[in-house]
């Protein structure tokens, strides 16, 4: 029971600390034009990622099974991670990568656990038969499941305000931008 209530606000609190965690990273960056390059190019896959998870999931209601749910069960949290990494890769900080590491690796997997069990509980049998065609995390060269038809969608991106993404984003690089140019 301790468990379940420490997984619960482990859940709640993984996006409000993750604002502290990254300003603990800004903190500790020591960007260069190269690094910022490089972390902007990698920052641009894992909203891709993001971006085409958000157009095929309709939370809660069905379960996702195409676009990039055909690869891995998470490409959201994947595409955190990504673009997590990228921050890391601008910040040009062994101690920020660090932060990110340790952030990560605290609600991350519990995070993922907790929402394994809910699709389990909303898609009982779906769920099971979903599970042994596609990993949990790291995604598959191939696609595990056959495409249905169902393609991308827009208002699904729109609806589940991924938008917010890019621009947190845009606000990371710009501040990790205004740090390169100030210091």
């Amino acid at each position: 029971m301790a468990d379940r209530k420490l997984i619960k606000s482990i859940y709640r609190w993984r996006v409000r600390s993750g604002v502290f965690f990254l300003l603990a990273i800004i903190l500790l960056a020591r960007p260069t034009w190269a690094s910022v390059g490089v972390g902007i190019g990698v920052c641009a896959v894992g909203l891709f990622v993001r971006a085409w998870a958000s157009g095929h999931i309709k939370k809660e209601k069905e379960l996702a099974t195409t676009g990039p749910y055909q690869y891995t069960r998470n490409p959201l949290y994947l595409g955190n991670l990504v673009m997590g990494m990228s921050i890391a890769i601008g910040a040009n900080s062994l101690w920020g990568a660090a932060v990110f590491a340790a952030y990560f690796l605290v609600f991350y997997p519990p995070v993922i656990r907790e929402e394994r069990e809910r699709m389990k509980r909303l898609f009982p049998g779906q769920y099971q038969e979903y599970k042994t065609r596609v990993p949990l995390f790291f995604p598959t060269k191939k696609p595990a499941a056959q495409p249905d038809g169902t393609r991308f969608s827009w208002f699904l991106y729109k609806k589940n305000k991924e938008f917010r993404a890019l621009v947190g984003s845009a606000v990371v690089w710009a501040i990790i931008v205004a740090k390169l140019l100030i210091f």
